[in-house]
């Protein structure tokens, strides 16, 4: 099948539950974990004569990330009412926003490979959470817990800018690492607290014409986005060369079969009968209120990752590799006021703290070594007083077993001071040379490689403490 004559469209609404202590309308607790319907009141289950009153935070995480995107921010935006029914929608309908969102515009920068493509954002809207519908336990019986109803989210609508589950997968992770950037979603996939709807629809290459989209709803997970992007897409290009019509269509992605089937036919706003919601009045945000908000936002990834490779001189491997998360971020930033060699200190967080931190299960923040110790472990390799290899296989896990302890300390206690005296060095070398003959001979009818055995030889002997500097520069004047 002519595959490479299509191309895939895809936009995102992506569902963000914020990181509030209580829930959009009432104070009920939002924490993930609770036992099933523990976490409701009158409000969230709906009860008649009960009135919302807005969460003020679920308002400023909305104007942070609007913010943060290049979003216009509406200072006049309002509530509306959903309508439609399911088991685990208490009222009937959800509170939403549909006429006047409270962001419009802006856009996301993603990378695939060595692409860099921005994504617009048609709009951000505020909402609030459904509970959640268990189909899967024993018996013949769907179980319904409401703690998550009522939950604020920000839904992030993209234009169809997206055109592959790499791109998808991409905008997905630049959005989460945003969010969490923000402190506004810690992004958990796993339990639900980011998922996405995918609308995919394909066309002839070089069509400006979009095709019938079909909505792929709750994708929890990338890999499930990817699996199911892909199905789709092969799905209905199947439908248009044998001459059929795709459908608009919702449908429901099967992680076991990975196949996408029909949920019902896809609504339109008329099928919501969206009005006004008559117990919340319009948001009214004043152009002082946005800008203090704006003037409190942290350091953004894509600001950060510019600095580390202007400022400090990093790659952008490295750059990028200390940007995914923000406090690793600020770990870099702050171990960087005690030593002047950047790159050493972003050797060290990839290489050991990170994995150290990942190996015990803590977050870098409690990274038990100090900044200013882990700059003098670097000031060490710097002299040449300690091996860089010795220095990260023996003195590493020394100051992690004992913080309080200097690196230099830790030096001493194990033997692992470099030495540079000529006189010892000279010994050793000439004992290496004089114990392998042939390789002295193959070196210099010109094998230079060997100059890594010598050395070899002159460490071994040494017990790693060989200055590698002098060593060499004895070998290569001893070997002519």
């Amino acid at each position: 099948m002519p595959y490479e004559k299509y191309e895939t469209v895809i936009g995102l609404e992506i569902h963000a539950q914020l990181s509030t202590r209580s829930k959009a309308f009432c104070g009920d607790d939002v924490s993930f974990g609770g036992d099933p319907n523990t976490q409701v009141s009158p409000i969230s289950l709906g009860h008649p004569g009960t009135l919302p009153r807005l969460n003020r935070k679920q308002v400023e995480y909305a104007v942070r990330l609007g913010l943060a995107l290049g979003s216009a921010i509406n200072l006049r935006s309002a509530f509306d009412r959903k309508n439609y029914f399911y088991a685990d929608l208490p009222k009937g309908y959800q509170v939403t926003q549909d006429r006047a969102p409270i962001c419009v515009g802006g856009s996301l920068n993603i990378r695939v490979g060595e692409e860099e493509k921005a994504i617009r954002i048609h709009h951000i809207h505020m909402e609030e959470d459904a509970g959640k519908s268990m189909h899967d336990s024993e018996g013949p019986y769907s179980l319904i817990d409401l703690n998550r109803a009522g939950v604020p989210l920000l839904e992030i609508v993209s234009e169809p800018d997206l055109r592959s589950a790499e791109e998808v997968d991409a905008f997905m992770s630049a959005m989460r690492q945003l969010m969490r950037y923000l402190g506004i979603c810690d992004g958990n996939m796993e339990q639900g607290s980011m998922r996405c709807d995918c609308n995919v629809s394909v066309r002839l290459k070089g069509d400006p014409n979009l095709g019938e989209r079909c909505e792929i709803k709750n994708l929890n997970s990338m890999r499930y986005a990817r699996r199911a992007i892909a199905y789709e897409a092969r799905r209905q290009i199947g439908l248009v060369e044998s001459g059929s019509r795709v459908e608009q269509q919702t449908l429901n992605f099967d992680p076991s079969t990975g196949v996408t089937a029909p949920l019902r036919d896809k609504e339109d706003a008329h099928d919501y009968r969206y009005f006004p919601e008559p117990d919340l009045p319009p948001v009214v945000l004043s152009r002082e209120y946005v800008e203090k908000i704006r003037r409190a936002l942290p350091a953004l990834p894509w600001e950060l990752f510019r600095q580390f490779q202007e400022e400090y001189g990093l790659p952008a491997y490295d750059a990028n590799l200390l940007t995914q998360e923000q406090p690793t971020a600020l770990f870099f930033l702050a171990l960087c006021e005690h030593t002047g060699n950047f790159k050493a200190a972003a050797n060290l967080i990839i290489n050991k703290v990170a994995p150290f931190c990942n190996e015990q299960g803590i977050d870098i923040t409690d990274f038990p070594v100090g900044h200013d110790h882990l700059a003098a472990f670097i000031q060490l390799i710097d002299e040449g007083k300690v091996a860089s290899a010795a220095a990260y296989q023996h003195i590493f896990p020394a100051l992690a077993e004992a913080p309080g302890r200097s690196p230099l300390e830790a030096a001493q206690a194990l033997n692992l001071i470099q030495t540079s005296d000529e006189g010892l060095l000279e010994r050793l070398v000439d004992e290496a040379l004089a114990n392998n003959p042939e390789e002295v001979e193959r070196y210099r009818n010109g094998k230079k490689g060997l100059m890594g055995f010598f050395m070899g030889e002159v460490m071994k002997a040494s017990k790693g403490k060989a200055d590698p500097k002098v060593a060499s520069g004895l070998l290569r004047k001893k070997l002519g």
